[in-house]
């Protein structure tokens, strides 16, 4: 029965991508997690930023006779998903902060007639009494919460007034939800659906891939200078600087600028009028460069943002992949680029002691930052670190720093078998600094009282010091030899990859803690531009279009993304439509921006092959017999 409805829906959701988004067919996971909310399951989707999670949600709220909510972290998220769907037509509404409360009211008349596909409310402001009562009145058909990974105790970006949406099955019940978020790692994972779904939904995860996006880290030795030369080799394309205070922010913002960049600082003391003014210049224009805290990040979905440059450590992996998502959500070519330093590290360390949380939490905080140390020393693809912490294993990318200009190793393999030993001996339920302990042969309380001065591998280590055990442990994490246990105490764990080298089956290189001048900081080669393969004449026309797409979304008051994709552009310069025919089978033309941008873009290609046209004929007529 259900294979008989299968073919019809996946007929009419194909419809819908096709009438109102202008796209030709899904992505991988997109259609799978469609059918199972149109058949009334729940669904957890992970797809790395840019997979086109929003479609995922949006289709089958087209479906459905009746309303989808969605629970949105953020106003700026809010406001350019809703921005987009106007745009192709959809009937989409939010009810936020940043509204006064005549707009609210206003929208929720739309929503109480019916008038409305799609509404966007925070957590906070969906799951009080009054709200709840009101949407219990109305025909409420899906819910979809997007940053579903806030909702995790075992997530950094937890957020406790997404807890309550633990209450929307049994509010809503038969409605189906679907959980949308680029960052969960095994452990977050289950633990949204345990809390959302009561462990009973269909799980899609994609993976963590970004390959377009080339890795780096760089030791931090003169960070302006080192700043100031990546962005050097990146001018004129837009990108993302973190900065770990907001005083920082501002400086680094003032320090750019004096520098000939248009930089604009962005973080959560700064007025909101400034802030919001600064986001939509990012948002809107080319070539600006924002300077910011972690405040700036989620929600900011601009396809071509070139780079992400970390100036300090983030505060975990997790962190660090989310904001890199920041880059290259077109596809074409994009670097996230870090520094990091001792003191980043002690800075980090402060931070999570000061926290006003319990030590479970902290002790969580404190080894989720020894994973992302790990990664920075890691001696061997950055990618393949990155991914083995979600619980992937890949292939080296050659689109790393350290694939592209390998590191200086040493043959460390009689050490990682000490390590490991220590490791296994101990019962695997130990942290890094008891292995330490042990292997330098510490006679502390701890260690006595457990026995562990009677085993074999007491003392080894003994001639070298914390610091060379401490990062040889970090990189045997990261290279996917030892597993560390976030969600537990803390303890490392030998893998199956680990176990063959304790045998001797396998070897290990890794990189000693000292200091050495990163080479890959001589390297000046830009970025790989991404040009797309087209004549002089439809690069001239692809300026034209971008200029043209960019005034219209200034009178719009939208994000020029918002408007048109520059695949869409491309696809138009290469395709030069004459008739509304023609551009109906441009990529992202849906039937409502058929009717409204046809006629500007038209006439835009009609003028750039008569101008084409009058040079070549000038050119003709003055060139000698």
């Amino acid at each position: 029965m259900q294979t008989n409805r299968a073919a019809p829906e996946s007929a009419e959701s194909r419809k819908v991508l096709k009438q109102v988004f202008g796209f030709d067919g899904f992505r991988p996971g997109q259609e799978a997690a469609i059918e199972a909310l149109l058949a009334g399951r729940g669904v957890l989707s992970v797809m790395p930023t840019g997979a086109g999670k929003s479609l995922c949600f949006q289709v089958p709220a087209l479906m459905l006779d009746g309303l989808t909510l969605v629970v949105s972290p953020l106003v700026a998220l809010m406001r350019d998903q809703v921005a987009a769907l106007r745009l192709s037509g959809v009937a989409a509404e939010a009810i936020n902060s940043a509204q006064d409360r005549t707009q609210n009211v206003a929208v929720w008349r739309r929503v109480a007639a019916g008038e409305t596909q799609i509404l966007y409310l925070a957590p906070e402001r969906l799951m009080t009494a009054r709200m709840l009562a009101a949407l219990g009145k109305l025909p409420v058909r899906l819910i979809a919460i997007d940053e579903a990974h806030c909702i995790s105790q075992w997530g950094p970006a937890f957020r406790p007034e997404y807890e309550a949406l633990a209450q929307l099955r049994d509010l809503f019940p038969g409605v189906p939800i679907a959980a949308l978020t680029a960052t969960a790692d095994a452990a977050t994972r289950h633990d949204i659906l345990d809390k959302l779904f009561g462990g009973q939904a269909d799980s899609i995860v994609l993976g963590f891939d970004r390959p377009n996006i080339r890795l780096a880290v760089e030791e931090k030795r003169d960070w302006k200078r080192q700043l100031l030369g990546f962005l050097e080799r990146h001018a004129g394309e837009s990108g993302i600087v973190y900065c770990l205070s907001r005083k920082k922010t501002e400086q680094t913002a003032a320090f750019l600028t004096e520098h000939g960049f248009k930089a604009l600082p962005y973080h959560a003391g700064m007025d909101r009028d400034a802030r919001e003014a600064n986001q939509n210049a990012f948002m809107t224009e080319a070539s600006v460069v924002v300077v910011a805290t972690i405040a700036f990040g989620m929600g900011i979905d601009k396809p071509d943002v070139r780079f992400v440059f970390h100036a300090d450590l983030p505060g975990s992996v997790e962190a660090y992949y989310q904001e890199i998502g920041r880059a290259g959500r077109d596809g074409a070519p994009a670097k996230a680029h870090m520094l990091y330093g001792l003191d980043d590290i002690r800075m980090r360390r402060m931070f999570i002691a000061q926290e006003d949380a319990g030590e479970d939490r902290k002790r969580r905080e404190h080894k989720r930052l020894d994973a992302l140390i790990g990664y920075c020393e890691s001696p061997e693809c950055r990618r393949r670190a990155l991914l083995a912490y979600f619980g992937e294993d890949t292939e080296t990318c050659g689109n790393c720093d350290i694939c592209i200009d390998p590191p200086e190793v040493t043959d460390g393999t009689r050490e990682g078998q000490q390590a490991l030993a220590t490791v296994h001996k101990t019962g695997q339920r130990f942290g890094a600094a008891h292995i330490v302990d042990v292997l330098r042969g510490s006679h502390n309380e701890k260690i006595l009282k457990a026995g562990h001065d009677r085993l074999p591998t007491f003392g080894l280590g003994a001639k070298s010091g914390k610091q060379d055990w401490h990062a040889l442990i970090r990189q045997l994490v990261s290279a996917g030899f030892l597993r560390l246990d976030i969600q537990g105490f803390g303890g490392l764990g030998l893998t199956e990859k680990g176990a063959a080298l304790l045998r001797g089956e396998t070897g290990f290189r890794y990189r000693k803690p000292v200091a050495r001048p990163t080479r890959g900081s001589r390297r000046g080669a830009k970025t790989d531009e991404h040009l797309p393969d087209l004549s002089a004449a439809q690069e001239a026309l692809l300026g034209a279009l971008k200029e043209l797409r960019l005034r219209l979304a200034k009178e719009r008051g939208v994000p020029a993304y918002v408007v048109f994709s520059d695949r869409s552009l491309t696809d138009m310069a290469r395709r030069c439509p004459r008739t509304t025919a023609d551009f109906a089978e441009v990529h992202g033309v849906g039937a409502a921006k058929l009717k409204d941008f046809a006629a500007p873009f038209l006439t835009a290609i009609e003028d750039a092959e008569t101008a084409r046209t009058t040079l070549e004929r000038f050119a003709l007529a003055r060139a000698p017999d």
